[in-house]
């Protein structure tokens, strides 16, 4: 199976951290941020790893050629354009296709998710895309109906809705940086470029299945903020997961 993960972003959100770095080579606990997340899906089987570099490319692309993970590790280079997460996704398509779905996930997200229900769960309902979701608060929400389906999304600051499937009610879940794909994704985009994967599922559930992965219960984390890094250090180093040992 092939994953990828999103590791290009400029992590403004963890300066002064990333004043001289990108946020994958960010250390947690004495490891990067990129070896935690490559170290979790060599764990579930993962046999290939896109990384998508930009923002101090140069330094992760040195890093990732000069390091033996035990699994191979593959670069996609952005360093000219930031394209975003659907923009990102496509770039990586040569390295992603196949008969099995992949798995994307954002390199500042540290879980205790299963990988492997979820992929299961995933190939049960043959869904488009199945999205990591949970029950916490957050600005935004994607929207779900009664069966899980992908309906909508909302910014709870701003008020703003995107609609695509409308119903009476709506089960709100945050998004979770985590996410199954199905290679037939790349026979519907249209899109070119930049742009973000959000509005890509939002416009493919009018006529696909976007699943939503409820994991609420779970550990999570997202690491990206500097404020909280010293206590989110804390909080990983006590699930002492069994990847990284």
């Amino acid at each position: 199976m092939n994953a990828m993960i999103f590791a290009a972003g400029l992590g403004t959100r963890l300066q002064p951290l990333t004043n001289d770095r990108p946020k994958a080579l960010v250390e947690c606990n004495g490891i990067t941020l990129l070896e935690h997340a490559i170290a979790k899906l060599k764990f579930y089987g993962f046999t290939k790893i896109v990384v998508n570099v930009h923002h101090f490319s140069q330094l992760l692309i040195d890093f990732i050629t000069t390091h033996d993970f035990g699994v191979p590790v593959v670069i996609s280079d952005e360093s000219d354009l930031l394209l975003d997460t659907g923009g990102g996704m496509v770039f990586a398509k040569n390295e992603l296709q196949g008969d099995e779905p992949f798995l994307i996930c954002n390199v500042d997200i540290v879980s205790s998710i299963d990988f492997s229900k979820m992929i299961a769960y995933h190939k049960a309902h043959n869904a488009l895309a199945t999205l990591a979701v949970s029950d916490r608060k957050t600005a935004r929400y994607f929207l779900f109906d009664e069966n899980n389906r992908l309906c909508g999304w909302e910014n709870k600051k701003t008020g703003e809705q995107k609609i695509v499937h409308p119903h009476d009610t709506y089960t709100s879940l945050a998004f979770s940086g985590i996410q199954v794909v199905s290679p037939k994704i790349f026979d519907q985009i249209t899109e070119t470029g930049k742009f973000s994967i959000t509005n890509l599922y939002l416009r493919l559930a009018q006529h696909n299945t976007i699943l939503a992965y409820n994991h609420t219960g779970d550990f999570w984390l997202d690491i990206g903020k500097y404020d909280e890094f010293a206590e989110n250090e804390r909080k990983i180093k006590a699930q002492n997961f069994d990847y990284l040992r």
